[in-house]
């Protein structure tokens, strides 16, 4: 196991019905920006309860960060925080708005050129200070509501936003609240959690046993749950864990001590970026081409994981390992998601473009081991497209 610092502060607010709690977790005299992206919040009366729950202070509120959020829209919310001494954030909404939300907290005592945060990748925002934040989550895919990270869209590309600053004080989870989502969005978000564990998880081995099981422990509920959830959107258990799960995996605690990967979310998002296509979407196209083509340097995790989650123990290794990747792109297919570029309109002669956009945002070295390039990502779009 690699050394490791573990740091969490975030407070999680777990359950039905207790929004009213937002009172006791917020300063007194706090002057609150709630921060919210269309019209769900308040059509189902999330933001009723929220905007209640904050008694009698000092508020304002920011609409219409929309998904993938824009700088230039983070930015108007910069100059309402400026212009009415804000001194809470308050996000309430889906990975987008606590993403947004995230960077409005660092940009807002930024003194420098705001735009300038956004070339940092993972290495962290030079910052010293950020506003204090909160969140209600309404969509359970990111993991944002317990991590110190965003992406924020500007020029064609999404940016990685990382700082210790920018962990939510608390953050609220009701499952009830994600009901309503449409199935699509709810698919997506399985997907989601599902490559965000398994970007930490299928890598090299480094002897990480409780890493390891705990990463296996959200894959396998995530297999459970995702098709019952989105059969019965009101069945409040399964959605429970499906908000647990897609917590657990990205808030850290199963990344420690591990490589990691991330190439499927660094390719995913430039398909997002340039194509229009769904996130969670995007990462189903992506990660079995992945693991295809870096079967190698994977070979040991991937026959870990074709063993501890999918049950695959017959065969050779090689059949294992494409019974694993076959598996997984039919969990994902079953739940709506199509797994193929193709069919998202886009075509092989666009390859070289995507590429290209890899290359202008610094993704020339992926993987856990630094070695995927870009030629290695031009095969991987390339053989996502349908056989």
């Amino acid at each position: 196991m690699q050394n490791f610092d573990f740091y969490n502060p975030t407070r999680i607010v777990f359950g039905k019905d207790r929004l009213q709690e937002l009172d006791q977790l917020i300063p007194k005299n706090a002057r609150v920006l709630v921060l919210y992206g269309g019209g769900s919040v308040k059509r189902f009366g999330t933001l009723d309860k929220v905007l209640a729950g904050l008694g009698d202070r000092t508020m304002f509120e920011f609409a219409g960060i929309e998904p993938n959020p824009r700088y230039e829209t983070l930015m108007e919310a910069v100059d309402l925080v400026r212009r009415e001494s804000v001194d809470f954030l308050l996000a309430v909404g889906g990975g987008s708005v606590m993403d947004g939300t995230k960077f409005v907290a660092a940009a807002a005592p930024f003194e420098g050129d705001e735009e300038s945060l956004l070339g940092h990748g993972f290495a962290g925002l030079p910052v010293e200070q950020a506003l204090p934040l909160g969140t209600v989550a309404t969509l359970p895919a990111t993991g944002s509501e317990m991590n110190m990270g965003a992406v924020v869209s500007h020029k064609g590309g999404k940016w990685p936003v990382m700082s210790p600053l920018l962990y939510p004080t608390f953050s609220f989870l009701d499952p009830s609240l994600t009901f309503s989502l449409p199935t699509r969005q709810v698919a997506n978000g399985v997907v989601d959690a599902f490559v965000h564990v398994v970007e930490q998880y299928v890598t090299y081995p480094v002897n990480a046993q409780i890493q390891d099981r705990t990463a296996e422990g959200i894959l396998k509920t995530l297999i459970e749950v995702g098709p019952v959830t989105l059969a019965n959107p009101e069945d409040y258990d399964a959605r429970a864990n499906l908000v647990w799960a897609a917590t657990s995996a990205l808030n850290g605690y199963i990344g420690v001590g591990v490589p990691q990967d991330w190439s499927t979310h660094m390719i995913g998002h430039e398909l997002t970026a340039m194509f229009g296509i769904d996130h969670g979407q995007s990462l189903a196209i992506i990660l079995p081409s992945v693991w295809k083509l870096r079967k190698e340097q994977k070979r040991e995790k991937l026959l870990q994981y074709a063993e501890r989650v999918w049950g695959i123990v017959d065969g050779s290794e090689e059949e294992r390992i494409n019974q694993a990747i076959a598996q997984t792109r039919a969990f994902f297919e079953s739940l709506g998601v199509a797994t193929r570029l193709d069919q998202y309109g886009v075509k092989e002669n666009q390859v070289a473009d995507i590429v290209e956009a890899l290359k202008a945002h610094g993704m020339t070295e992926l993987s856990e081991r630094g070695d995927m390039t870009p030629e290695i990502s031009h095969q991987v779009l390339i053989d996502a497209f349908s056989e």
